[in-house]
């Protein structure tokens, strides 16, 4: 199953400039996606990360990641407008610099769920070579103006 910007925006709260998630091309859910980030030199972190030498910022490739594992978790319709909240973050590793013009493939696996908390797995790819991997920690919650 694909999903597109629009059905991503139903699952997500996040808006520009923080949906770091372009499409999702596969999605098992509660147990996995797979998706995908466009990474253009007009998004704003490139006129300071680094003007000369643009490289995305390894704080937003994690939050992309991280983005993916939550659509997983919040695909279903009972999770439909939970936000996930990072309860922390292990195994953090970058091996591949991300640069304009590169997309950024992300896979997520949900690796333990309990109720509403969970752990989830995360690595990302340009062109099949390993960029980063991070292993996630994470909270559901009801929006607080709810």
């Amino acid at each position: 199953m694909v999903l597109e910007i629009d059905e991503i925006k139903k699952i997500l709260p996040h808006r520009a400039p923080f949906l770091l998630v372009d499409r999702i091309i596969e999605i098992d859910p509660f147990k996995s996606a797979t998706g995908i980030k466009n990474v253009t030199y007009n998004e704003p972190q490139f006129r300071g990360h680094f003007p000369h030498q643009a490289i995305m910022p390894g704080v937003l490739i994690l939050e992309a990641m991280a983005q993916v594992g939550g659509i997983a978790m919040l695909y279903p319709e009972e999770n439909r407008g939970k936000i996930a909240l990072f309860g922390g973050m292990d195994n953090i590793k970058f091996k591949k610099p991300v640069v304009p013009g590169d997309q950024l493939v992300m896979k997520a696996e949900l690796m333990k769920v309990h109720g509403d908390y969970g752990r989830l797995h995360a690595e990302s790819f340009v062109d099949g070579v390993f960029a980063a991997q991070g292993d996630f920690t994470f909270a559901l919650q009801q929006p607080a103006n709810e």
